[in-house]
C-alpha cells in the first residue's frame, strides 16, 4: 500500500526559490578574479540564475546537454550550479589543474557544448582548445570592461549573456533521478572517471550534511568554502547553505593564508572547509603575523587525513574546533565526520584528539562495511580491518560511459568499494588504515602508511610527510619516510627517529628518510603516492647496501 502523499520530486532549482523567499537578505560575498570584493544576497541570486538560465536556452542548450565550467569559488559559478542542473542539463565542473592530456579527455568523454571560464583561465583554455572536439563556444565569466582580447572561438562575455535576459522563468519539473552535474575522479593511474550525480541524490547529500550532530548550521553562521566548485560540489556547500539561510563567504582565486585570515575575519566566517594544505598556510599566516581569530568557529578538515598537531594548533591555539571529515567523488562527497559527542566532552584534550583522529562516524544514508579477502564482513570491534565498502541514495551505481570501470567498482551484492583499508569500533567511529595501495606489509605485518605520516608532521620541523614502501629481500617491504622540512630547519635523520621512536612501534620506525624540497600533489591537492614511489622504486635502503 502506498502512502496519500504528494508525488514532488526533489528538484536542485527549489533550493535557490527558498532561500531567495525565506532568507532573501541573507549576504553572498565573492572575492572576485577581477579583484575586489562582490556582495549580493540570495534574492539576487535567485534572480539571476533564471536570467542565466534563460540565456542557455537562447544559446540552443537542451535537457541533459552537458555544460563545463573552468571557474573558481564566486557568485557566478554559484548562478551556474543553479541554471545549468535547472533547466534540466548538466553542470560539468573541470579541475584546472588536471594534467593537459586529462583535460582533454574529460571534455570530450563528456561532450561538453559550452565552457564557462573565469579570466584566471583564459590563457590556459586557448592553449588547450585544440584538444576539445564538440565544444560549440565559450563564455568567459566577467563583464565587457575586463574582456580580454582572445583566440577563444565563438566566445562570449558573461555578464552580457545574463544582462540580455528576463528574470522570469519558471523552472521546469522532471524527474528526480535525471543527471543534474558531472565531475571526473582525478586519478592516478589511467582516465579520470565520471560521476554522474542526480537532483535526488544532491539533496539527499545536502539534507544528510544538515544532520551531522554539533554543526548547527543556520541563519547566524557564515560559511567559506575553500573546497573549490570546480570538485565535488564543494563538498556540497552551495546547495546546503542556501537551505538554511548561512551566509556564504567564496574566496575566488586567492588561496593564500593572508587572503584567507583577512576574509574570515572581516566576513564573520564560523565555518571553514577545506583540504590539509589550505589550513597550514592559514595557520603559517597566524604564527607569523601573531593574529587571532575573531568569529572562527570551527574548521572541516578533508581531503586527505587530518594532521592531529593542525587539530591541536587550532583548538588549543585558538579555540576553534577542528574537525576531519571523509569522503570521495563517488559519495557525493561526504561520508563521514569526527566529531567529539556530549558523553565524550569531559574527557582529557588527548583522548578527545584519539578520537578526532579517526575519520569519524557515518553521516545519515551513509552504510558501511568493512570485510576481508574473501568479501566476508568482519565485526565493528575497533581492531579488525579490512576494505571499506558503502552503499547509499547520494553514492554511485555506476561510472558515467565506463562500464570497465564500474565492474570492478562494486562486490555482487552492490556495495562500493572505496580502496581504503579500514576499521570500524563498536560506536561506529570509522578509521582509515591506509588506501589498499599504500599499506606496506612487512614480514606478514601491516604498516600504516597514514598513521606513520601523521606522527612525522607532529614535529615542529616537519612541514609535510609521505610514506612509501621500498623492497626490503628478507622483510619483503619496509617504510620510507619521505619528508619536506620547515624553512631554515637543519633537522636530519636521527632526529626524525628519535621522534617517531617515542610515538610508533619499533618495527614500524622507517628504514631511512629522505628529505626533499616538495612533495608531489595531484590536480585536487592530494599527495601522489604513485609518482613516489615511481621516484623510489629503485632506492636502496642504507642496511640493504644502499
Amino acid at each position: 500500500m502506498r502512502g496519500l502523499m504528494m508525488d514532488r520530486p526533489l528538484m536542485i532549482s527549489q533550493i535557490i526559490e527558498y532561500a531567495a523567499a525565506s532568507y532573501p537578505e541573507q549576504e553572498i560575498v565573492s572575492r572576485t578574479p577581477e579583484g575586489g570584493l562582490h556582495r549580493y544576497n540570495y534574492e539576487d541570486a535567485a534572480k539571476r540564475s533564471r536570467q542565466l538560465a534563460n540565456a542557455l536556452k537562447s544559446l540552443g542548450v537542451q535537457a541533459g546537454d552537458r555544460i563545463a565550467t573552468v571557474a573558481w569559488n564566486t557568485y557566478r559559478h554559484l548562478e551556474l550550479y543553479y541554471a545549468v542542473s535547472g533547466i534540466g542539463a548538466i553542470c560539468h565542473t573541470i579541475n584546472p589543474r588536471l594534467p593537459v592530456e586529462q583535460f582533454g579527455y574529460i571534455v570530450n568523454h563528456a561532450k561538453d557544448q559550452y565552457i564557462f571560464l573565469d579570466l584566471t583561465f583564459v590563457p590556459l583554455l586557448e592553449k588547450l582548445q585544440g584538444l576539445f572536439e564538440g565544444v560549440k563556444g565559450y563564455v568567459v565569466m566577467t563583464d565587457r570592461a575586463h574582456m580580454p582580447e582572445t583566440s577563444l572561438p565563438n566566445v562570449m562575455c558573461y555578464e552580457e549573456l545574463v544582462g540580455e535576459q528576463s528574470d522570469e522563468m519558471a523552472w521546469p519539473e522532471f524527474d528526480e533521478h535525471t543527471a543534474s552535474s558531472l565531475c571526473y575522479t582525478s586519478g592516478t593511474t589511467g582516465n579520470p572517471k565520471g560521476v554522474l550525480y542526480s537532483h535526488r541524490s544532491t539533496l539527499l547529500h545536502a539534507f544528510s550534511v544538515l544532520t551531522i550532530p554539533g554543526m548547527n548550521l543556520g541563519e547566524e553562521g557564515a560559511v567559506l568554502p575553500v573546497v573549490p566548485m570546480f570538485h565535488v560540489n564543494a563538498w556540497g556547500v552551495p546547495y546546503f547553505a542556501p537551505m538554511v539561510g548561512a551566509k556564504i563567504v567564496f574566496p575566488g582565486p586567492k588561496l593564500d593564508g593572508e587572503s584567507l585570515a583577512e576574509l574570515i575575519n572581516n566576513e564573520g566566517v564560523t565555518e571553514a572547509w577545506g583540504v590539509p594544505t589550505v589550513w597550514l598556510g592559514l595557520l603559517g599566516h597566524m604564527r607569523k603575523t601573531e593574529q587571532k581569530f575573531t568569529s572562527l568557529k570551527r574548521v572541516l578538515i578533508g581531503g586527505s587525513a587530518a594532521p592531529r598537531a593542525m587539530m591541536r594548533e587550532f583548538q588549543e591555539k585558538y579555540g576553534v574546533e577542528g574537525l576531519q571529515g571523509w569522503g570521495m567523488t563517488e559519495m557525493s562527497p561526504i561520508g563521514t565526520v569526527s566529531m567529539i559527542r556530549p558523553k565524550d566532552a569531559d574527557l582529557p584534550l588527548d583522548r578527545q584528539f584519539d578520537i578526532k583522529a579517526k575519520q569519524g562516524r557515518a553521516v545519515f544514508g551513509v552504510e558501511m562495511k568493512i570485510v576481508n579477502d574473501d568479501g566476508q564482513a568482519l565485526p565493528r570491534d575497533g581492531k579488525s580491518f579490512g576494505e571499506l565498502l558503502v552503499r547509499g541514495p547520494a553514492i554511485i551505481s555506476g561510472y558515467y560511459e565506463n562500464p570497465e570501470a564500474s565492474a570492478k567498482a562494486f562486490d555482487s551484492e552492490g556495495w562500493f568499494r572505496t580502496g581504503d583499508v579500514s576499521k570500524i569500533d563498536p560506536e561506529g567511529y570509522m578509521e582509515i588504515v591506509d588506501r589498499t595501495k599504500d599499506v606496506i606489509k612487512s614480514g606478514g605485518e601491516w604498516i600504516s602508511s597514514i598513521d606513520l605520516e601523521n606522527e612525522a608532521v607532529g614535529h615542529p620541523e616537519i612541514a609535510e610527510a609521505a610514506v612509501i614502501a621500498v623492497h626490503h629481500p628478507k622483510w619483503d617491504e619496509r617504510p620510507l619516510l619521505v619528508v619536506v622540512r620547515e624553512p631554515d630547519s637543519q633537522l636530519g635523520k636521527q632526529g626524525v627517529i628519535d621522534y617517531l621512536s617515542q610515538r610508533v612501534a619499533k618495527w614500524w620506525l622507517p628504514d631511512d628518510v629522505v628529505f626533499v624540497d616538495e612533495l608531489p600533489h595531484g590536480a585536487t591537492g592530494k599527495l601522489q603516492k604513485a609518482k613516489l614511489r615511481e621516484q623510489f622504486k629503485d632506492y636502496s635502503l642504507p642496511e640493504v647496501g644502499g
